[in-house]
């Protein structure tokens, strides 16, 4: 698919920025539940040595529906694949990035979502965070609807992903959400860049 589009991104500096007509459709500045601050923005190909390393730290319990792969070597395949195919978006500080969020294949009417922050960084916003930032761009690109498959025992994401809006289709062996990306879907995963014009 090649490297993402990197309008707004570019001229983002976080120490100075107060939003603008440059920003992309959610704006990359996060501030998390414990108050750190980070920057979203779309993955690049020179991410894939940073996000194996974010992947290194998962264990079998941060692992769902075999993803990401636990073998070196199957793991950064998957993670090339994914950044060939897919729309990825990133979380990051100065030091690393903790999150990773992608839909695939980008060009899909309905692709499908899958989002990982590293274990030392649950519970502080920044999954959510992600999956509206994959929304928006979703929205931005025309996309009908995004799709997940989430294991049936992961209550905690599940109810995360029906806030955000996904609901549930099937339970089969595991459970297939959809996020339909309509007008009125659309309010809780965009921002109003406008008001910062």
């Amino acid at each position: 698919m090649g490297e993402p589009p990197a309008i707004g991104y570019e001229r983002y500096e976080s120490h100075t920025c107060t939003c603008s007509r440059y920003c992309p459709p959610r704006c990359p500045r996060f501030v998390d539940k414990q108050g750190s601050r980070w920057t979203v923005r779309p993955a690049r190909n020179a991410d894939t040595d940073r996000l194996a390393a974010l992947y290194h730290s998962f264990g079998a319990a941060d692992r769902t529906l075999g993803v990401p792969p636990a073998v070196d070597h199957q793991r950064r395949a998957w993670i090339e694949r994914s950044l060939a195919d897919g729309r990825n978006i990133v979380a990051e500080n100065q030091e690393r990035i903790v999150g990773h969020v992608y839909y695939t294949p980008a060009d899909a009417p309905r692709p499908e979502l899958a989002v990982f922050v590293h274990p030392a960084f649950h519970n502080r916003g920044l999954g959510t965070e992600l999956c509206k930032h994959a929304a928006a761009a979703a929205v931005e690109a025309d996309r009908e609807a995004l799709e997940l498959h989430v294991s049936q025992t992961n209550r905690a994401a599940i109810t995360v992903y029906q806030r955000l809006g996904f609901e549930i289709v099937d339970r089969d062996r595991t459970i297939q959400m959809v996020l339909p990306l309509q007008e009125q879907r659309t309010e809780t995963v965009r921002d109003e860049r406008d008001r910062h014009s």
